[in-house]
């Protein structure tokens, strides 16, 4: 397998070797090192050279001319390793510097020289195509077999990199993700993989946003265990929930698995993200719309906060909508028949009893709590209560 190399003076390449002898077939060519400053940059045009030297043919000599002029040639073995390098580029006009990522491979040389790391673009690409393909099957297939023993020790000296990025800047855990292979994630990870990388290109998602917007709820579950950041944003600032929920709002009513399988997926998301507690009550609202929130108390007695309308449950929403209001009964100590009910209609209002209100308040059967009721049923047929009473219950009373 040959290479080409075709930026060989921004390379570091490997020496001409006076004892190895000259391939007959395509090789690659190295040039001896240049005549000019370091901080000049010199890109030479990619070129196949032939087993004779084009400037010694072209002067019809028999080889001999100045060491210093004479190019190096090399066949290259194989890939063995690859590398993600970050490099800075200054802007020309001062404007500070940026960060570039590429890839370079450590190529193994046929006439024995020390293996070197080569820029990926200076390398032919069927021999990048060779080294590469087993390794972005397996992780766009889910293949967990694959990729483990492309990753185990043994593979060496071609175990990967498990954070290697393609041309878009996506690893392998991108894709796992997108499959939903759990299996694959935990296998990268125990290789030290980073599950939180975001893409170089395509929006800057990382693979939590990939699970979420693919709906695929296990992979969500194992990057979630691996250590995934929940609220990590994408370039345009959204978390992987807020574009769960964007693919979810676009996809068609009909499509009824695949919305199943985003709300799945949004939901383990949602775990990570929010603390769950019992509300106590609604005490307020504010906003309109998508923009609706709450100020809610705590069963557990948790300060007051301010909570998104579709994380409240839908009857606190509607009673505090409606007027209503929640209070502390302490018991029924009467009852009459509801305005429009006869004795026997089978409609009652109570006068309950409250612990945070002094006076007692007639309220329809519906805003009080059944227990109570209950409680107060027996005792007016004299079956009594065995000696004890009924804690406080909650009850919805009219505002």
């Amino acid at each position: 397998m040959e290479a080409v190399l075709r930026h060989p003076s921004l390379s570091r390449l490997k020496p001409p070797n006076p004892n190895a002898h000259r391939p007959t077939s395509l090789s690659t060519t190295v040039p001896p090192r240049p005549r000019f400053p370091k901080r000049r940059l010199v890109a030479a045009t990619a070129v196949f050279q032939d087993q004779s030297n084009p400037r010694t043919a072209a002067k019809g000599g028999d080889g001999e001319q100045d060491e210093e002029e004479e190019e190096g040639y090399g066949e290259v073995d194989r890939i063995v390793s690859s590398r993600t390098v970050k490099n800075p580029v200054f802007a020309d006009d001062g404007g500070g510097t940026a960060v570039t990522t590429a890839t370079e491979y450590l190529v193994e040389w046929k006439d024995g020289h020390e293996p070197t790391w080569i820029p990926a673009e200076a390398i032919a690409a069927d021999v990048v195509a060779e080294y590469e393909t087993p390794w972005w099957d397996a992780a766009k297939k889910a293949d967990a077999d694959a990729l483990r023993a492309l990753l185990s020790d043994e593979a060496e000296p071609l175990r990967r990199d498990p954070d290697a990025e393609d041309a878009q800047g996506r690893t392998a855990a991108h894709f796992a993700a997108g499959m939903g292979s759990e299996e694959c994630l935990r296998a990268l990870a125990a290789a030290g993989a980073d599950m939180g990388r975001a893409e170089r290109a395509g929006g800057g998602l990382t693979p939590l946003h990939i699970a979420a917007g693919y709906g695929r709820a296990s992979g969500v579950r194992a990057l979630l265990d691996l250590g995934a950041d929940p609220e990590a944003p994408d370039e345009k600032g959204r978390t992987p929930l807020d574009l769960a929920r964007e693919v979810l709002a676009k996809t068609p009513g009909a499509a009824v698995e695949r919305r199943q399988a985003l709300e799945a997926a949004a939901k383990e998301v949602e775990k990570a993200v929010y603390e769950w507690g019992e509300v106590e009550k609604v005490v307020d609202g504010r906003g309109e719309g998508k923009w609706r929130e709450y100020l809610v108390e705590w069963s557990d007695g948790g300060d007051r906060e301010w909570v998104k309308a579709p994380w409240v449950a839908e009857d606190l929403v509607r009673d505090f909508e409606a007027g209503l209001e929640y209070g502390v009964a302490e018991a029924v100590v009467d009852r009459r028949p509801a305005a429009g009910a006869g004795e026997d209609g089978g409609k009652w209002e109570y006068l309950v009893k409250w612990v945070d209100i002094e006076e007692a308040t007639w309220e329809p059967a519906e805003n009080v709590d059944d227990e109570l009721v209950q409680e107060f049923e027996r005792r007016l047929s004299g079956a009594g209560t065995g000696g004890g009473s009924s804690p406080p219950a909650e009850t919805t009373v009219a505002g």
